[in-house]
């Protein structure tokens, strides 16, 4: 819609400046039109009075050797018809007055506003005054003068401009209305290419926009077309490796939690050994019986995090008991700390068994990292962490993670931290959702997972690996 604007904006100015084009033709025609009739009218009234002035002499031999007249009445109705409107006549016989004849200035037309006049006299000045002498052969019988009236030019130049204006004004109206009908039915398949950009933005690669008639437009959406078509296929790629890769993970923390407990478990259960033995057997070296404890204490610091690491890392409880169980006892874990700050409060609600292995441990980790930050970010008193399975839409797990640790959500989009980001990761691979919005009194973290990905399918270079 602001593009149709824009079209008629700028078409409504072009038609503004070549109506100004037009204003300054008719003011400057209107001009010449008023000097060609004033040498006109001085050409007509002359030989008008070079004609009384040979009739006077052959009719009625009034000649005179002093001065040389033509009729006395020359300001006749003959003498006027031949005087365009708005043009004044000034003769004077011989060394007589001067006199004046004026056409009327009413048959030009109506007078204009006074802005106008003071317009027109300030490009063009003053009217043109021209000199006509009666006779060349006898100069002494005087010159005609005709000078158009100051108000003459101004009525012409308003007339004509009155009717191009109002022609000009109409036929803009009708082009803007007309143009505007045929802009807003040129453009109207825009709407449809943005409506579908946008659902590519929001990621609805599935949606196709209607073929359109062939042109520029037809190009654009076939374009668009195929891009959604490759956007499909890319998204489709990226979730079988991105479930590819936390599998791979997976089992990187397996064979992880496996070396670390057969070699470094042994190597300091053998170190606590040796320390214990080298302390019983120093009985008179007291710094040395004090080294070995000092030992025996670090060695068993490591061992004690060496189990909180397996803790994380191993995933056959969950492999072994099941998605609710081990939700249970990443609760009851965190509860069991030594004086600890923070109650985590589990809530689950539906049927968590018989889920798929992947989104089962997608959906430990979830937990287990929304856990992790709010005990490490934040200060709160509760966590409250809720799962539910829904059965709307062929089945969805929403995760709710809700703390009272007076969180800003803000930081916790833009932390630097992979936390949020493998949160992210994970549930982008099933194509999921997530929002971090601002709690009661701290931060609640959701996720929705669907247990079916409408429209996916798994391309089958991807499939077979």
């Amino acid at each position: 819609m602001q593009l149709i604007i824009r079209l008629i904006l700028r078409l409504a100015g072009i038609v503004l400046i070549c109506l100004a084009f037009a204003v300054g033709w008719v003011m400057f025609d209107a001009r010449r039109t008023i000097e060609a009739e004033t040498a006109s009218s001085a050409e007509r009234v002359a030989h008008e009075l070079e004609n009384l002035f040979w009739r006077e002499i052959l009719w009625r031999g009034s000649m005179r050797r002093d001065n040389i007249l033509p009729i006395p009445n020359w300001e006749s109705l003959g003498t006027l018809k031949v005087i365009s409107p708005g043009i004044c006549i000034t003769f004077a016989p011989g060394k007589e007055e001067p006199r004046t004849l004026c056409s009327q200035i009413e048959g030009v037309g109506t007078p204009g506003p006074e802005w106008f006049s003071a317009a027109y006299e300030t490009l063009f000045g003053p009217n043109p005054v021209i000199t006509r002498p009666l006779t060349v052969r006898q100069p002494e019988t005087g010159a005609v003068v005709a000078a158009a009236d100051p108000g003459a030019a101004v009525r012409l130049a308003w007339r004509q401009i009155s009717i191009v204006a109002g022609v000009a004004a109409s036929m803009a109206i009708a082009i803007c209305f007309l143009a505007a009908i045929a802009i807003t039915h040129a453009l109207a398949p825009a709407r449809r290419i943005v409506d579908g950009l946008r659902r590519l933005e929001s990621g609805n690669y599935q949606h196709r926009i209607k073929t359109i008639a062939p042109g520029e437009f037809g190009l654009i959406v076939r374009a668009v077309n195929d891009l959604a078509g490759r956007l499909a296929q890319t998204a489709e790629e990226r979730l079988v490796l991105t479930k590819r890769l936390f599998e791979v993970q997976e089992e990187e923390r397996r064979a992880l939690a496996r070396d670390l407990h057969d070699e470094f478990g042994q190597c300091l259960t053998a170190t606590v050994a040796f320390a214990a033995a080298i302390e019983a057997g120093a009985s008179d070296r007291p710094d040395l019986a004090a080294d070995a404890n000092s030992i025996a204490c670090l060695a068993k610091r490591m061992m004690a995090t060496v189990r909180e690491a397996l803790a994380r890392m191993r995933s056959q409880d969950l492999e072994e008991l099941g998605l609710e169980a081990s939700l249970i006892k990443l609760a009851a874990g965190w509860n069991a700390q030594v004086a600890p700050r923070v109650v985590v409060r589990l809530d689950l609600t539906g049927d968590l068994a018989g889920l798929p292995q992947a989104i089962s441990m997608s959906i430990y980790r979830i937990a287990q990292e929304c856990l992790t930050n709010a005990m490490r970010h934040g200060k709160p008193s509760n966590v409250y962490l809720r799962v539910e399975r829904l059965a709307a839409g062929g089945g969805t797990i929403a995760l709710t993670a809700e703390d009272d640790g007076g969180g800003d959500p803000a930081l916790v989009n833009t932390a630097p931290g992979h936390g949020i980001l493998g949160i992210r990761e994970r549930i982008a691979a099933f194509g999921g959702s997530l929002s971090i919005d601002r709690a009661a009194c701290g931060v609640r973290i959701s996720a929705l997972i669907p247990l079916v990905i409408p429209g996916a399918s798994p391309p089958k270079e991807f499939a077979a690996a």
